[in-house]
C-alpha cells in the first residue's frame, strides 16, 4: 500500500486557538476553535446534556460554550460535527439559535440516515438526504474560519461519515483515532469497517509529523489523567493499534476481536435519532410531546 493521499496542503504557519470542554458524563471532548487573526471561530462537537432515566435534557455543557464564545467576543462561523455521534446528543442546533453559524457534516450522513432511518423505523417523513445540515462536506473540500482554512478530510471505518477537519497544524479526528495509549474507534456498528478504519487511520498519520491531533473522546485508560492532544508523529510511534510496523491485517484481527467484547454505549439509542437529525429532537406528537423509540433486537 502506497502511501495515502492527502488532497490538500497542509499550512503548518497557521495555529488556531484551541479551547477544550470535557464532558464526563459521555467521556466527549468539544472544541472551540478561534482564528487568532480574527474574532471568528468553530464549535466542533458540541454535547446536549441527556438524562436517560427521566427522559431530561439540558444544556450546561453548551451554555459553558456559549459563555466562553460571547465573553472572548467572538463569532461563529461553523458548527461541525465530525459524524453522527452514537455516544451523546448534540447541541449543535442550540448553540446555532444563540450565536448563529453553518452547520456542517461529511456527505456520507445520508448513508448514516438511510441504515438508521431503517432502524428506528422513521418512515417516509424522515428526509434521508442531510437537509437537515447547511453543508455536506466531500473529501478536500475546504471553508473558511476567519483568515483560516479549514480542509475535511473523508476518514470512514468508525461510520461512514468521518470526517477528520484540518486547519492549519491541528487536526480534529473525531472518534477515529484515540490518544496513542487507547488506540482505536469501535468499528462495528452498522455500517463501521475495520479495514476502512485502518486506512483511514493511516491517512490521519500521513499529515506532517508536527500536527497536532484532538480527539473527540477519552477514557483515561489505567487510571491516568484526561487527556485529548497529541501529534501525528507521537501517534506514529506510540499509538497501541497504529503504530508504524502494524500491518492491515493485524489490525482487523485486533480491533474485530476486541469489539466483540464490547457494550453497545450507554446513550446510543437517543443519540443516533437525534443526530441524524442534525442535533433535532423528533417531531412533538399532537399533544406537544416527543419521543424517542427503543427498538428491540436491533443493535
Amino acid at each position: 500500500m502506497g502511501a495515502p493521499e492527502i488532497p490538500f496542503d497542509v499550512d503548518l504557519g497557521i495555529v488556531p486557538e484551541v479551547v477544550p470542554f470535557f464532558d464526563p458524563e459521555t467521556s466527549t471532548i468539544s472544541y472551540v476553535v478561534h482564528d487568532p487573526g480574527s474574532d471568528v471561530c468553530a464549535v466542533i462537537d458540541p454535547v446536549m446534556d441527556f438524562d436517560y432515566a427521566s427522559g431530561h435534557i439540558g444544556f450546561a455543557h453548551a451554555d459553558a460554550i456559549i459563555a466562553h464564545i460571547k465573553a472572548q467576543g467572538w463569532r461563529v462561523d461553523w458548527l461541525i460535527e465530525t459524524h453522527a455521534h452514537a455516544d451523546h446528543l448534540s447541541a449543535a442546533p442550540y448553540i446555532q439559535r444563540h450565536l448563529g453559524g453553518q452547520l456542517g457534516i461529511g456527505e456520507n450522513i445520508r448513508i448514516v440516515q438511510d441504515v438508521f432511518g431503517k432502524v428506528f423505523n422513521e418512515g417516509t417523513e424522515f428526509r434521508r438526504d442531510g437537509s437537515q445540515f447547511d453543508r455536506l462536506f466531500k473529501d478536500g473540500d475546504s471553508y473558511t474560519i476567519g483568515t483560516m482554512t479549514a480542509h475535511a478530510m473523508l476518514t470512514p471505518g468508525h461510520t461512514p461519515a468521518c470526517m477528520t477537519h484540518v486547519i492549519g497544524n491541528a487536526a480534529f479526528v473525531g472518534d477515529t483515532l484515540f490518544m496513542p495509549d487507547a488506540g482505536s474507534a469501535r468499528a462495528d456498528f452498522p455500517g463501521g469497517d475495520a479495514a476502512t478504519l485502518y486506512r483511514s487511520m493511516k491517512r490521519i498519520l500521513a499529515l506532517p509529523d508536527p500536527v497536532r491531533l484532538f480527539m473527540c473522546h477519552d477514557y483515561g485508560p489505567n487510571g491516568r489523567d484526561i487527556r485529548w492532544e497529541t501529534t501525528v508523529g507521537d501517534e506514529r510511534v506510540h499509538n497501541i493499534h497504529v503504530h508504524d510496523g502494524i500491518t492491515e491485517d493485524q489490525f482487523v484481527a485486533m480491533r474485530t476481536a476486541r469489539d466483540k467484547t464490547l457494550a453497545m454505549p450507554r446513550l446510543i439509542i437517543p443519540s443516533l435519532q437525534v443526530n441524524i437529525r442534525g442535533g433535532e429532537l423528533p417531531a412533538k406528537d399532537k399533544d406537544g410531546r416527543t419521543f424517542l423509540k427503543v427498538p428491540v433486537n436491533a443493535l
